[in-house]
Protein backbone atom coordinates (compact mmCIF):
# COMPACT_ATOMS: atom_id res chain seq x y z
CA UNK A 1 0.00 0.00 0.00
CA UNK A 2 0.99 3.79 -0.96
CA UNK A 3 0.12 6.16 1.35
CA UNK A 4 0.67 10.23 -0.49
CA UNK A 5 1.16 12.71 1.70
CA UNK A 6 -0.17 16.09 1.57
CA UNK A 7 2.59 19.13 0.72
CA UNK A 8 3.87 20.38 4.30
CA UNK A 9 2.83 18.14 6.56
CA UNK A 10 4.64 18.74 9.99
CA UNK A 11 7.05 16.32 10.96
CA UNK A 12 5.39 15.57 14.22
CA UNK A 13 1.95 14.09 12.37
CA UNK A 14 4.22 12.61 10.03
CA UNK A 15 6.05 10.36 12.41
CA UNK A 16 2.57 9.86 14.54
CA UNK A 17 1.04 8.22 11.25
CA UNK A 18 4.82 6.24 10.59
CA UNK A 19 4.40 5.04 14.28
CA UNK A 20 0.69 4.03 13.91
CA UNK A 21 1.45 2.02 10.70
CA UNK A 22 4.59 0.53 12.55
CA UNK A 23 1.93 -0.89 15.48
CA UNK A 24 0.21 -3.01 12.99
CA UNK A 25 3.31 -4.90 12.71
CA UNK A 26 4.08 -2.88 9.17
CA UNK A 27 7.08 -1.66 7.37
CA UNK A 28 7.32 1.80 6.45
CA UNK A 29 9.50 3.03 3.55
CA UNK A 30 9.52 6.72 3.03
CA UNK A 31 10.24 8.61 0.30
CA UNK A 32 10.85 12.21 0.44
CA UNK A 33 10.17 14.07 -3.14
CA UNK A 34 10.64 17.64 -4.28
CA UNK A 35 6.46 17.68 -3.60
CA UNK A 36 5.62 15.32 -2.09
CA UNK A 37 5.82 12.25 0.64
CA UNK A 38 5.05 9.00 -0.28
CA UNK A 39 5.30 5.88 2.60
CA UNK A 40 5.12 2.87 1.73
CA UNK A 41 3.96 -0.07 3.43
CA UNK A 42 5.07 -3.54 3.51
CA UNK A 43 3.78 -6.53 4.80
CA UNK A 44 0.10 -7.94 5.53
CA UNK A 45 -1.70 -4.68 4.72
CA UNK A 46 -5.36 -6.04 4.83
CA UNK A 47 -5.36 -4.99 8.44
CA UNK A 48 -5.04 -1.37 7.00
CA UNK A 49 -8.20 0.70 6.90
CA UNK A 50 -7.79 2.50 3.76
CA UNK A 51 -11.01 4.79 3.69
CA UNK A 52 -9.93 5.27 7.14
CA UNK A 53 -6.20 6.58 6.20
CA UNK A 54 -7.37 8.45 3.09
CA UNK A 55 -10.13 10.47 5.31
CA UNK A 56 -7.14 11.74 7.23
CA UNK A 57 -6.82 15.35 6.48
CA UNK A 58 -3.03 15.17 5.97
CA UNK A 59 -3.23 12.00 3.49
CA UNK A 60 -3.63 12.97 0.05
CA UNK A 61 -4.28 10.10 -1.57
CA UNK A 62 -3.97 5.43 -0.65
CA UNK A 63 -3.29 3.32 -3.33
CA UNK A 64 -2.83 -0.33 -3.27
CA UNK A 65 0.21 -2.19 -4.75
CA UNK A 66 -0.53 -5.28 -6.42
CA UNK A 67 3.33 -6.14 -7.27
CA UNK A 68 5.29 -8.50 -5.15
CA UNK A 69 8.39 -6.00 -4.68
CA UNK A 70 7.53 -3.14 -2.77
CA UNK A 71 11.06 -1.52 -2.04
CA UNK A 72 12.43 -1.71 -5.34
CA UNK A 73 9.26 -0.41 -6.86
CA UNK A 74 9.11 3.27 -8.69
CA UNK A 75 5.64 3.70 -7.21
CA UNK A 76 6.53 3.32 -3.62
CA UNK A 77 10.16 5.94 -4.61
CA UNK A 78 9.04 8.43 -7.69
CA UNK A 79 11.97 9.89 -7.64
CA UNK A 80 15.54 8.26 -9.18
CA UNK A 81 17.67 6.51 -6.84
CA UNK A 82 21.32 7.74 -7.15
CA UNK A 83 24.19 5.33 -5.31
CA UNK A 84 27.13 6.92 -4.92
CA UNK A 85 30.47 5.39 -4.57
CA UNK A 86 33.19 7.49 -3.14
CA UNK A 87 32.60 10.47 -5.60
CA UNK A 88 31.10 8.89 -8.33
CA UNK A 89 27.00 8.60 -8.47
CA UNK A 90 25.22 6.24 -10.96
CA UNK A 91 21.45 6.69 -11.45
CA UNK A 92 19.26 10.14 -12.00
CA UNK A 93 20.87 11.28 -14.80
CA UNK A 94 24.63 10.12 -13.60
CA UNK A 95 26.27 7.48 -16.03
CA UNK A 96 29.18 6.02 -14.97
CA UNK A 97 31.55 3.59 -17.15
CA UNK A 98 32.68 0.50 -15.13
CA UNK A 99 35.95 -0.87 -17.31
CA UNK A 100 38.52 -3.79 -16.79
CA UNK A 101 39.29 -7.26 -17.39
CA UNK A 102 37.44 -10.17 -16.85
CA UNK A 103 39.91 -11.68 -14.30
CA UNK A 104 42.92 -9.71 -12.18
CA UNK A 105 45.84 -11.88 -13.49
CA UNK A 106 48.49 -9.81 -12.07
CA UNK A 107 49.86 -6.50 -10.54
CA UNK A 108 51.38 -5.21 -13.51
CA UNK A 109 48.27 -6.22 -15.78
CA UNK A 110 45.35 -4.63 -13.47
CA UNK A 111 47.04 -1.66 -12.53
CA UNK A 112 48.50 -1.11 -16.34
CA UNK A 113 44.89 -1.66 -17.28
CA UNK A 114 43.58 0.64 -14.26
CA UNK A 115 45.69 3.50 -15.30
CA UNK A 116 44.48 2.97 -18.98
CA UNK A 117 40.32 2.87 -18.76
CA UNK A 118 40.58 5.59 -16.43
CA UNK A 119 42.67 8.48 -18.77
CA UNK A 120 39.61 7.59 -21.33
CA UNK A 121 36.97 8.36 -18.91
CA UNK A 122 36.06 5.33 -16.55
CA UNK A 123 35.43 6.31 -13.04
CA UNK A 124 35.36 2.41 -11.61
CA UNK A 125 37.77 -0.37 -12.29
CA UNK A 126 36.03 -3.82 -12.75
CA UNK A 127 38.19 -7.35 -12.36
CA UNK A 128 37.64 -10.69 -11.16
CA UNK A 129 39.08 -11.98 -8.03
CA UNK A 130 36.75 -14.87 -7.03
CA UNK A 131 35.70 -16.27 -10.95
CA UNK A 132 32.69 -18.19 -11.46
CA UNK A 133 33.81 -20.80 -14.21
CA UNK A 134 31.32 -23.66 -16.14
CA UNK A 135 34.05 -25.93 -16.23
CA UNK A 136 35.91 -26.79 -12.73
CA UNK A 137 39.24 -26.83 -15.22
CA UNK A 138 39.11 -23.05 -15.76
CA UNK A 139 40.76 -20.82 -14.01
CA UNK A 140 39.05 -20.00 -10.85
CA UNK A 141 40.61 -16.41 -10.02
CA UNK A 142 43.52 -15.18 -7.35
CA UNK A 143 41.04 -14.90 -4.57
CA UNK A 144 42.07 -13.05 -1.95
CA UNK A 145 45.35 -11.83 -3.87
CA UNK A 146 43.15 -10.48 -6.33
CA UNK A 147 41.35 -8.37 -4.34
CA UNK A 148 44.92 -6.86 -2.67
CA UNK A 149 46.14 -6.39 -6.53
CA UNK A 150 42.70 -4.52 -7.27
CA UNK A 151 43.17 -2.68 -3.75
CA UNK A 152 46.98 -1.32 -5.63
CA UNK A 153 45.29 -0.14 -8.68
CA UNK A 154 42.72 1.90 -6.85
CA UNK A 155 45.26 3.28 -4.97
CA UNK A 156 47.14 4.19 -8.34
CA UNK A 157 44.52 5.41 -9.66
CA UNK A 158 41.56 6.22 -7.39
CA UNK A 159 39.57 4.01 -8.83
CA UNK A 160 36.76 2.73 -7.05
CA UNK A 161 37.20 -0.83 -7.31
CA UNK A 162 34.14 -3.41 -8.30
CA UNK A 163 34.39 -6.65 -8.22
CA UNK A 164 32.59 -10.81 -7.38
CA UNK A 165 31.42 -11.71 -4.52
CA UNK A 166 30.01 -15.49 -4.48
CA UNK A 167 30.13 -16.59 -1.33
CA UNK A 168 28.69 -15.11 2.20
CA UNK A 169 31.51 -16.81 4.08
CA UNK A 170 33.68 -14.66 1.93
CA UNK A 171 32.85 -11.20 3.04
CA UNK A 172 35.32 -10.45 5.18
CA UNK A 173 37.78 -10.25 2.37
CA UNK A 174 35.56 -7.69 1.01
CA UNK A 175 35.50 -5.29 3.70
CA UNK A 176 37.53 -3.04 1.76
CA UNK A 177 35.78 -3.47 -1.52
CA UNK A 178 34.12 -0.27 -2.95
CA UNK A 179 31.02 -2.23 -5.41
CA UNK A 180 30.01 -6.14 -4.76
CA UNK A 181 28.79 -7.45 -7.86
CA UNK A 182 26.70 -10.27 -7.66
CA UNK A 183 26.74 -12.49 -10.84
CA UNK A 184 24.29 -14.13 -13.01
CA UNK A 185 24.75 -17.63 -11.09
CA UNK A 186 24.01 -15.97 -7.81
CA UNK A 187 20.85 -13.76 -8.65
CA UNK A 188 18.41 -15.92 -6.86
CA UNK A 189 21.28 -17.43 -3.96
CA UNK A 190 18.78 -15.66 -1.26
CA UNK A 191 20.98 -16.38 1.55
CA UNK A 192 23.87 -14.48 -0.14
CA UNK A 193 21.75 -11.74 -1.00
CA UNK A 194 19.86 -11.32 2.19
CA UNK A 195 23.46 -10.75 3.84
CA UNK A 196 24.59 -8.28 1.37
CA UNK A 197 21.40 -6.36 2.59
CA UNK A 198 23.03 -6.06 6.15
CA UNK A 199 26.09 -4.63 4.86
CA UNK A 200 25.22 -1.07 3.53
CA UNK A 201 27.78 -1.50 0.48
CA UNK A 202 26.82 -0.60 -2.84
CA UNK A 203 25.78 -3.95 -4.93
CA UNK A 204 25.88 -4.64 -8.38
CA UNK A 205 23.35 -6.97 -9.00
CA UNK A 206 22.98 -9.09 -12.77
CA UNK A 207 20.27 -10.56 -14.35
CA UNK A 208 19.78 -13.91 -14.32
CA UNK A 209 21.06 -15.87 -17.31
CA UNK A 210 17.29 -16.84 -17.62
CA UNK A 211 15.90 -14.58 -15.83
CA UNK A 212 12.28 -12.23 -15.87
CA UNK A 213 12.23 -8.85 -15.07
CA UNK A 214 10.00 -9.60 -12.29
CA UNK A 215 12.77 -11.94 -11.14
CA UNK A 216 15.64 -9.59 -10.89
CA UNK A 217 13.30 -6.82 -9.25
CA UNK A 218 12.40 -9.44 -6.38
CA UNK A 219 16.29 -10.64 -6.24
CA UNK A 220 17.03 -6.90 -5.42
CA UNK A 221 13.78 -7.18 -3.16
CA UNK A 222 15.96 -9.47 -0.84
CA UNK A 223 19.00 -7.11 -0.35
CA UNK A 224 16.95 -3.83 0.35
CA UNK A 225 14.36 -5.70 2.52
CA UNK A 226 17.84 -6.32 4.65
CA UNK A 227 18.67 -2.54 4.91
CA UNK A 228 20.13 -1.97 1.79
CA UNK A 229 19.09 0.10 -0.38
CA UNK A 230 22.24 1.26 -2.68
CA UNK A 231 21.31 -1.64 -5.88
CA UNK A 232 22.31 -1.26 -8.97
CA UNK A 233 20.65 -3.20 -11.40
CA UNK A 234 22.50 -4.98 -14.35
CA UNK A 235 21.07 -6.40 -17.71
CA UNK A 236 24.02 -8.70 -19.10
CA UNK A 237 22.06 -10.58 -21.80
CA UNK A 238 19.53 -13.67 -21.71
CA UNK A 239 19.71 -17.29 -23.00
CA UNK A 240 17.35 -17.60 -26.13
CA UNK A 241 17.13 -19.53 -29.10
CA UNK A 242 20.32 -17.13 -31.06
CA UNK A 243 22.97 -19.48 -32.29
CA UNK A 244 25.90 -16.82 -32.84
CA UNK A 245 26.78 -14.80 -30.11
CA UNK A 246 26.58 -15.89 -25.66
CA UNK A 247 23.16 -14.41 -24.76
CA UNK A 248 21.02 -12.09 -26.08
CA UNK A 249 20.92 -8.53 -24.95
CA UNK A 250 17.58 -7.45 -24.01
CA UNK A 251 17.61 -3.83 -24.13
CA UNK A 252 14.08 -3.95 -23.95
CA UNK A 253 14.58 -4.18 -20.35
CA UNK A 254 16.36 -1.07 -19.51
CA UNK A 255 13.41 1.42 -20.39
CA UNK A 256 11.62 -1.17 -18.57
CA UNK A 257 13.48 -1.59 -15.63
CA UNK A 258 13.17 2.53 -15.30
CA UNK A 259 9.42 2.38 -15.33
CA UNK A 260 9.31 -0.31 -12.79
CA UNK A 261 11.86 1.10 -10.63
CA UNK A 262 14.14 3.94 -9.30
CA UNK A 263 16.79 1.90 -8.93
CA UNK A 264 19.38 2.40 -11.57
CA UNK A 265 19.98 0.27 -14.30
CA UNK A 266 23.83 -0.33 -16.61
CA UNK A 267 24.33 -2.77 -19.03
CA UNK A 268 27.05 -5.48 -19.90
CA UNK A 269 27.51 -5.84 -23.38
CA UNK A 270 30.52 -7.86 -23.20
CA UNK A 271 28.97 -10.87 -21.55
CA UNK A 272 25.99 -10.39 -23.35
CA UNK A 273 27.74 -10.85 -26.70
CA UNK A 274 30.87 -12.53 -26.08
CA UNK A 275 32.69 -11.07 -28.92
CA UNK A 276 34.72 -8.25 -28.76
CA UNK A 277 33.66 -6.96 -32.42
CA UNK A 278 29.81 -6.34 -31.16
CA UNK A 279 30.75 -4.82 -27.66
CA UNK A 280 31.06 -1.32 -29.22
CA UNK A 281 27.78 -1.17 -31.21
CA UNK A 282 25.39 -2.83 -28.31
CA UNK A 283 27.38 -0.52 -25.62
CA UNK A 284 26.31 2.17 -28.43
CA UNK A 285 22.70 0.89 -28.70
CA UNK A 286 22.23 0.16 -24.49
CA UNK A 287 23.64 4.22 -24.38
CA UNK A 288 21.02 5.07 -26.33
CA UNK A 289 18.24 3.26 -25.24
CA UNK A 290 18.70 5.43 -21.70
CA UNK A 291 20.71 2.94 -19.15
CA UNK A 292 22.79 4.57 -16.53
CA UNK A 293 26.29 3.16 -16.78
CA UNK A 294 28.14 0.64 -19.00
CA UNK A 295 30.33 -2.30 -17.67
CA UNK A 296 33.18 -3.30 -20.27
CA UNK A 297 35.95 -5.89 -20.47
CA UNK A 298 39.11 -4.12 -20.99
CA UNK A 299 42.43 -6.56 -21.46
CA UNK A 300 45.83 -5.58 -22.63
CA UNK A 301 45.92 -8.71 -24.51
CA UNK A 302 43.00 -10.23 -24.95
CA UNK A 303 44.51 -13.15 -26.99
CA UNK A 304 46.42 -14.63 -23.97
CA UNK A 305 44.02 -13.21 -21.13
CA UNK A 306 43.04 -16.33 -18.73
CA UNK A 307 39.50 -15.50 -18.77
CA UNK A 308 36.94 -14.48 -21.33
CA UNK A 309 39.33 -12.35 -23.43
CA UNK A 310 37.26 -13.69 -26.95
CA UNK A 311 35.09 -10.44 -25.44
CA UNK A 312 37.43 -8.37 -23.95
CA UNK A 313 38.48 -4.94 -26.21
CA UNK A 314 41.98 -3.30 -25.79
CA UNK A 315 42.34 0.05 -23.83
CA UNK A 316 42.54 1.84 -27.15
CA UNK A 317 39.67 0.62 -28.31
CA UNK A 318 37.80 1.61 -24.99
CA UNK A 319 39.11 4.71 -25.57
CA UNK A 320 37.52 5.25 -29.21
CA UNK A 321 34.09 3.96 -27.58
CA UNK A 322 34.29 5.92 -24.56
CA UNK A 323 34.41 9.27 -26.90
CA UNK A 324 31.51 7.61 -28.97
CA UNK A 325 29.56 7.07 -25.75
CA UNK A 326 29.88 10.15 -24.34
CA UNK A 327 28.26 11.65 -28.32
CA UNK A 328 25.32 9.28 -27.81
CA UNK A 329 24.56 10.91 -24.79
CA UNK A 330 25.34 14.17 -25.97
CA UNK A 331 22.91 13.40 -28.91
CA UNK A 332 20.00 11.77 -26.68
CA UNK A 333 19.36 14.97 -24.26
Amino acid sequence: MIVVLKPNVGTEREEQLIGWFKSLGLGVHVSEGQFQTVLGLIGDTSKVDSDLVASLDIVDSVKRVTETFKCANRKFHPEDTIVEVGNVKVGGGNFCMIAGPCSVESEEQIVGIAKAVKAAGANMLRGGAFKPRTSPYDFQGLKAEGIELLKIARQETGLPIVTEIMNASDLPLFEDVDVLQVGARNTQNFDLLKELGHTGKPILLKRGIAGTLKELLMSAEYIMSSGNENVILCERGIRSYSDYMRNTLDLSAVPMLHELTHLPVVVDPSHATGMARMVPPMALAATACGCDGLLIEVHNDPPHALCDGAQSIRPEEFAKLAGKVMAVREASK
